[in-house]
């Protein structure tokens, strides 16, 4: 065969094969998610994370693949639910509170995994760092103990009569053991004495409100942590009980009854951290990318325990109100 016949042979047969290999091309992949989510599937966090997914053009099922893992509120299910998310290899994990967190960056050291909201991350030694915090996880936290003094103010502000604070703490969550000795110098500031009471399980709540009347405290702070957020009509019916008004962090705790409800929005934070799981698929390590803090506060009343408790609030406090709830 001469040449000039090799040349046209090589060039029918490579027009002949360029379809093919065009079709054999991967397309662009849809990248995978996997979501641990420690509550029900309508609660705010997750709310606020989807709507997240909408503000960055992601629309479920087409330009990203998600795969759930819901525990509807047993913690129990924590663990097992982590490891098939691990065994399923996504590209991120998406996960919220300590027990989301710690449970999933202990099954897996290689997955990159986004918080979207959790408290003390570098205190579970989850981060390095708020500015870098290495390893395979980033995210967002509340800033509990910056927060919680502010807390302490509103609570004084709005009950002045209050003088000792009962702290109300999960002892199997070994972050939060600095409280409330950490928050000792802003309760002096403003005049309240702080006594630790502890429960773990629903089933120690009673005794935990024994234990505050005994120490005759005449209010109660809430550390937001999930066996309180779980039951929170549980502890706000013990607390209307016991005539204590309370303060917390979140919405959702005023929604149940507690008199003020102070903190970072947590339907927000989620909402953020879906532009950390967008960076990390386009390359970014989750190491490199800084925990975030919250960058609003709100502050709920709930006008309908103050007119149980006999308590008349005082009008700065309701004027500042992100929302009262009649």
């Amino acid at each position: 065969m001469s040449l000039r016949w090799a040349i046209i042979l090589s060039l029918v047969i490579g027009s002949l094969l360029t379809p093919f290999a065009s079709s054999a091309q991967p397309r662009g992949k849809v990248p995978r998610l996997g979501v641990l989510e420690p509550g029900a599937p309508g609660g705010g966090c997750l709310t606020g994370f989807r709507q997240g997914l909408s503000d960055l053009g992601y629309v479920e099922g087409k330009t990203i693949a998600i795969d759930y893992r819901f525990t509807n509120g047993d913690p129990k299910r924590i663990p097992v639910l982590a490891a098939e998310l691990v065994r399923a290899m996504p590209d991120v994990i998406w996960t919220h509170s300590p027990q989301g967190a710690q449970t999933v960056r202990q099954a897996t050291g290689t997955i990159p995994i986004v918080v979207g909201v959790a408290g003390f991350l570098v205190e579970q030694r989850l981060a390095a760092s708020l500015a870098r915090p290495g390893g395979n996880i980033t995210g967002f936290e509340l800033g509990d103990i910056d927060a919680a003094g502010k807390r302490l103010e509103l609570l004084k502000e709005a009950v002045p009569s209050v003088n000792r604070v009962a702290v109300l703490v999960d002892p199997t969550m070994r972050a939060y053991d600095g409280v409330p000795g950490n928050l000792e110098p802003q309760a002096r500031s403003v005049g309240l004495s702080l006594h630790r009471v502890e429960a773990a399980v629903p089933e120690a709540f009673e005794a935990a409100f024994v234990a505050m009347m005994h120490a005759r405290a005449d209010a109660l702070f809430i550390v937001d942590l999930p066996v309180f957020a779980r039951n929170r009509e549980r502890l706000m019916a013990l607390a209307l009980q016991h005539r204590l008004p309370t303060i917390a962090g979140w919405r959702i705790y005023a929604e149940a009854g507690s008199l003020i409800a102070y903190g970072g929005s947590v339907p927000d934070l989620c909402r953020r951290s879906v532009s950390y799981v967008d960076k990390i698929l386009k390359g970014a390590k989750p190491g490199e990318l800084p925990v975030e803090l919250p960058d609003k506060y709100e502050l709920f009343i709930n006008a309908r325990t103050a007119k149980v408790l006999g308590l008349t609030l005082p009008r700065s406090i309701l004027v500042r109100a992100d929302g009262v709830i009649e």
